[in-house]
């Protein structure tokens, strides 16, 4: 047996033992050898993605995102990942290039040796989680493709189960809201961004264009007054919104807890999660989390967030920032275990570098592809 499909069979029963996977798939696996001589070779470079129309928020407007690509190469192959840095995360194309500038993976023989390595970033700089996260996409699509399974098999999730996603309609005025509404024309979801004090003329213009497909509405810590974000709520389930995302600043965890009490809808937090650590904080001011690969580090404490979140009852929603089709992909693959999805930040860019999931019918379709299941474009 040569080298690298010794690797294959030893690392799938590996993850099998770790991950949980079901016993068909651990047939075909075995312990991963540890002894590369170069290490991982890691190599990294800054990439605006250019949106396809302002991005405007209940407390910004943009039209770039700054953004890093990753690669991490082994043994003749390469795992593909990116840092996506929109300006509330705190992080930026120099803080991400220094970080990575400071890891030394060459010393490191196993990509398999997830928690070690994200041990090791730790320890060169706290925080700095969407650095981290494009180092474990990275790792992720390259293990994967070492096993050769995309990691929804790996973590043994149906491929069938996979949510709709929502398409974002963001803030602006009412004839470009119209053009957004008739792009989104593929997605059966809509997710309106609200929060400037127009919010209801704004979901009228929607409605207007799309009446029978379901909206959901975030407010980006847009909302001050409580009782009139509970009278917007039971407005908004009259016009068949699914559920309302960061109503408040997320330092307001009593008012988000009053509102969860008493809205008809569910309401789930996105600023106010960002790592594992966070959740149990949040039980009972919520319905439930928004969890991105960017700001909590990647897909390895992802996935331990969404079994943590779903074990407490909470409801798990995947969202993305935006980014390449490199990032969303890697969410995506965690996407069977998501109640709700909002993983539309590829179809945002005018500049993609990757060919991977697809939306069929509004839904998330799944590369059967190793790894992470992306593809380089051809420049």
């Amino acid at each position: 047996m040569d080298r690298r499909n010794f690797i294959k069979t030893t690392s799938l029963a590996f993850a099998a033992a770790t991950l949980g996977v079901p016993a068909a798939n651990a047939a075909i696996t075995s312990p991963t050898p540890r002894n590369s001589a170069k290490g991982l070779q890691l190599r990294f470079f800054p990439y605006e993605l250019k949106l396809r129309h302002a991005f405007n928020l209940a407390r910004s407007s943009r039209t770039t995102t700054p953004d890093v690509q990753v690669e991490i190469s082994y043994d003749g192959l390469t795992g593909y990942g990116e840092a996506s840095m929109p300006p509330y995360l705190g992080e930026s194309v120099d803080s991400v290039m220094t970080f990575l500038s400071n890891l030394d993976l060459s010393r490191i023989n196993d990509p398999f040796a997830l928690e070690d390595i994200h041990e090791y970033m730790e320890s060169v700089a706290p925080d700095n989680c969407a650095a981290k996260a494009a180092v474990d996409i990275a790792l992720h699509d390259l293990t994967g493709k070492i096993m050769g399974q995309p990691w929804h098999r790996i973590w043994g999730l149906n491929a069938d189960k996979t949510p709709c996603t929502s398409f974002t309609i963001g803030m602006d005025k009412p004839e470009v809201v119209v053009q957004k509404v008739a792009e989104a024309a593929p997605y059966r979801i809509l997710k309106v961004k609200v929060g400037l004090g127009d919010d209801r003329n704004l979901v009228e213009i929607i409605r207007r264009e799309r009446p029978d497909v379901p909206i959901c509405v975030d407010a980006n810590q847009g909302w001050d007054d409580r009782e009139a974000a509970l009278d917007m709520c039971h407005w908004l389930r009259e016009r068949g919104c699914l559920f309302v995302e960061q109503p408040f600043d997320k330092a307001r965890l009593d008012d988000a807890a009053w509102l969860t009490e008493r809205s008809p809808l569910p309401i789930i937090a996105d600023e106010a999660v960002r790592r594992i650590g966070d959740i149990r904080r949040l039980a009972g001011t919520c319905s439930g989390i928004n969890i991105k690969l960017m700001k909590c580090g990647g897909m390895h404490e992802a996935y331990q967030m969404a079994t943590l979140a779903r074990a407490l009852g909470m409801k798990v929603m995947l969202g993305c920032m935006t980014e390449t089709t490199c990032g969303v992909t890697a969410a995506a693959q965690l996407s069977p275990l998501a109640d709700y999805a909002d993983l539309d930040g590829n179809l945002l860019i005018a500049n993609d570098r990757f060919s991977g999931l697809k939306i069929i019918d509004g839904r998330i379709t799944l590369p059967d592809a190793p790894g992470i299941g992306v593809t380089p474009l051809e420049a």
